[in-house]
C-alpha cells in the first residue's frame, strides 16, 4: 500500500500524483485552507498519531473513522449484509490495523460513496479489498486518483444488492447519492447529500455547507420524487451518531416542507 501520496489537508481527498491545488477545494462549494493549500500523506497521519476507529452505530451498521479526526471529519459506515459488506462513504486514513480489523468483520464487496468531498482514499480501500467503488457518472470529473476499480454508473437508481440501491438524489453535486437498504424497516444511508442536523428529527439541503449556499428548490423536489418509492424508519448521516433513529421517511418529507417553506416566497 503506497503511503506517500498527497491527501488534500482541506478535504481529506488523496491525489494520484503531486500537485500544487485542490480541484475539490476550489470549487465554490468547499474552501482552500485559510493557510494556503497544503498536503499530507497516509504515512505522515499515522506518524502525527491518527489512528483508525471502529464502532457500532447501529443495527449491522458499524462506523469507521478516524481518531483524532483528518480533514472535514466524517466516518464511514460498514453495511453488514447476506450478501457481503457494503461500505457506505470513505475516510481518508487506512494502515494494517484497520485493514485487518475489517475483514475480521466480514471484509467488503463493495464501496458506495455519496459525493467528491468524501472521496478520501477510496482507491487504497478498494485496493485492499479487492471492491469495486461505485460512482455516480455525473460526478467523474471529480475522481483525483483515476482507476479501473471506479464503476461509474448512470440513470436514477442502481442495484448494488438485493436489498442495497443507490439513489442520484442530485442534492449538493449533481452525482450527489444515497443509499437505501430495504432490510426490515428499511434504512437512508445519506452522508450529507441530505444532512441529519443537530436536532436529529430533522435533515437539510445545501448546495455548499461551509459557504452556506442553499439547494435549488428543484433540486430538492427532484430528490423527494425519487425517494418517494423507498421507506426507511433511520437515516443515517455523514457524521458519528448523526442518525434519524425513527420516522426517517416522515423526517425527509417535513424537513424538505419547511426548507421549501423558507427558500421560496410564499
Amino acid at each position: 500500500m503506497p503511503a506517500d501520496l498527497p491527501i488534500c489537508r482541506t478535504c481529506g481527498v488523496q491525489y494520484a500524483e503531486p500537485r500544487p491545488n485542490c480541484p475539490i477545494c476550489e470549487d465554490e462549494r468547499q474552501y482552500v485552507g485559510w493557510d494556503g493549500q497544503q498536503w499530507t500523506t497516509l504515512a505522515e497521519l499515522a506518524a502525527a498519531g491518527h489512528r483508525g476507529r471502529v464502532a457500532e452505530e447501529g443495527p449491522d451498521v458499524v462506523g469507521i473513522g478516524t481518531a483524532p479526526p483528518t480533514a472535514i471529519g466524517q466516518r464511514a459506515l460498514l453495511v453488514r449484509t447476506p450478501a457481503g459488506n457494503v461500505l457506505w462513504d470513505m475516510v481518508s486514513y487506512l494502515d494494517d490495523d484497520l485493514i485487518a480489523q475489517v475483514r475480521e468483520l466480514g471484509g467488503l464487496t463493495a464501496i458506495a460513496i455519496s459525493h467528491p468531498h468524501f472521496y478520501g482514499s477510496m482507491i487504497e480501500w478498494s485496493h485492499a479489498f479487492d471492491a469495486p467503488v461505485y460512482i455516480h457518472a455525473a460526478d467523474r470529473q471529480w475522481v483525483a486518483r483515476p482507476d479501473d476499480a471506479v464503476v461509474f454508473w448512470e440513470g436514477d437508481t442502481h442495484q448494488i444488492t438485493e436489498d442495497l440501491t443507490l439513489i442520484n438524489a442530485g442534492v449538493h453535486f449533481e452525482g450527489g447519492q444515497v443509499l437505501h437498504w430495504s432490510r426490515g424497516e428499511g434504512a437512508l444511508f445519506s452522508g450529507d447529500i441530505l444532512q441529519v442536523v443537530q436536532d436529529r428529527r430533522w435533515v437539510s439541503f445545501m448546495y455548499s455547507y461551509p459557504n452556506f449556499i442553499p439547494e435549488r428548490p428543484q433540486v430538492v423536489r427532484r430528490a423527494l420524487s425519487l425517494l418517494e418509492p423507498y421507506a426507511f424508519d433511520r437515516v443515517y448521516g455523514g457524521w458519528w451518531k448523526r442518525i434519524v433513529h425513527t420516522d426517517g421517511t416522515q423526517a425527509v418529507r417535513r424537513s424538505a416542507d419547511r426548507y421549501l417553506s423558507f427558500v421560496q416566497d410564499r
